[in-house]
């Protein structure tokens, strides 16, 4: 996949924003200097699954807009190195962003980190549409409920309205013995949601415990999920890596 990837979901509760943190995690502890960056101007919560304290106030509006440059603006993370952190502005207005002054930033995120990875809203309003602007791919993260399905499908729709044809798909959460019981595969959620898959993580209550702790789920728990999250870090990376399920 390519250097500015949009983590995105068709709705709340799939695990995006733990994913994002997740994945860019991975990729720093793989050796990839690696940007997270919050697109979610209501909730903003990133900084908290990454368990980093965020003591500036500057944020990617600031950056777009010329008050400071994209490397004074970051926070790197205290506990893994390469990782770096941007938050979301408090209020977005789309009028008095400078979308000039945010495709600068971009091309010197491009110029300055191997990977850069935005946690995106949930949904397809003004904050997902203004991610996809600048991204060069997406990754749709799923769980097997039939409504997080159908979201996921909608929201595939919505990325290529973009203008984004590289879009893999994520299913979290998943618990195998609702599988079975649904009669549900994989393979059938690719073809509903019509897009390419890059990972299945497992429920796992490390992710919960690891959050509340205060504590990144690799350093916490790294015989947990950690090891199918790694998996998708490595195929973004572009190793050839088989899907594992527990």
């Amino acid at each position: 996949m390519n250097k500015v990837i949009a983590i995105t979901s068709g709705k709340g509760g799939t695990g995006k924003t733990t994913s994002t943190a997740a994945i860019s995690s991975c990729l720093a502890m793989l050796g990839h200097k690696t940007l997270c960056i919050d697109f979610d101007f209501r909730l903003q919560n990133l900084d908290l699954a990454l368990c980093i304290e965020e003591t500036k106030i500057s944020n990617i509006m600031d950056v777009a807009n010329g008050h400071i440059d994209i490397m004074t603006a970051c926070i790197g993370h205290d506990k893994i190195k390469g990782l770096f952190y941007l938050s979301a502005s408090g209020s977005f207005d789309q009028v008095e962003l400078n979308m000039d002054g945010l495709g600068k930033a971009f091309d010197d995120i491009r110029e300055n980190f191997d990977y850069c990875i935005i946690d995106t809203p949930a949904g397809i309003g003004s904050g997902f549409v203004l991610a996809h602007t600048f991204a060069d791919s997406s990754i749709i993260v799923t769980t097997g409920e039939i409504t997080a399905i159908r979201d996921a499908q909608r929201t595939a729709y919505a990325i290529h309205d973009c203008g984004i044809k590289n879009i893999r798909l994520l299913v979290n959460r998943v618990k195998t013995r609702d599988f079975k019981w649904l009669r549900q595969t994989i393979d059938d959620m690719i073809d509903t949601i019509g897009v390419q898959l890059i990972g299945v993580v497992q429920e796992d209550r490390a992710v919960f415990r690891a959050l509340h702790s205060g504590v990144p789920l690799m350093l916490y728990a790294p015989q947990s999920s950690v090891y199918e999250f790694l998996d998708v870090a490595r195929r973004i990376t572009g190793e050839n890596i088989p899907l594992r399920l527990r």
